[in-house]
């Protein structure tokens, strides 16, 4: 596995709204894109700040991850995501060194990237996404 760069950090937000004018209008950044991602029950944000990306995350349903997320911890750094070269050979090779996998095969996300997470108990509390676009 070959980790290329860190893909974007994801943000819950309880109102994306509210959060898209303050990326804006105090950080000064741009969205260039708002997206639904209706089975992981999110609609999404993101902001480019150099080669890494803000990814704001809304949940559409409070018993959706990010909704049940915010429940639990409030608004916040949710995870973070890296690019890998091979998104399979990348949750392969680290299941084989004991990390318990939220997902067992890639699955579709935002932006067409295709994604698999950690389970973050393994992690030191930090949910992480793979990423690939291929």
């Amino acid at each position: 596995m070959r980790i290329e760069r860190i893909e974007h950090i994801g943000i819950a937000v309880s109102n994306l709204d509210e959060a898209i004018r303050f990326y804006e209008k105090v950080l000064n950044l741009t969205c260039y894109a708002i997206e639904e991602v209706a089975d992981q029950k999110v609609r999404t944000a993101f902001f480019k700040v150099g080669e890494t990306k803000i990814e704001l995350l809304e949940s559409t349903d409070p018993e959706g991850p990010i909704g049940k997320f915010i429940e639990k911890k409030g608004e916040g750094i949710h995870h973070i995501a890296f690019v890998v070269d091979n998104i399979e050979q990348a949750l392969a090779e680290t299941e084989t060194k004991g990390v318990r996998l939220i997902d067992q095969t890639p699955r579709n996300g935002a932006e067409g990237l295709r994604i698999g997470f950690l389970n973050p108990k393994n992690t030191m509390g930090v949910l992480t996404e793979f990423c690939s676009t291929k």
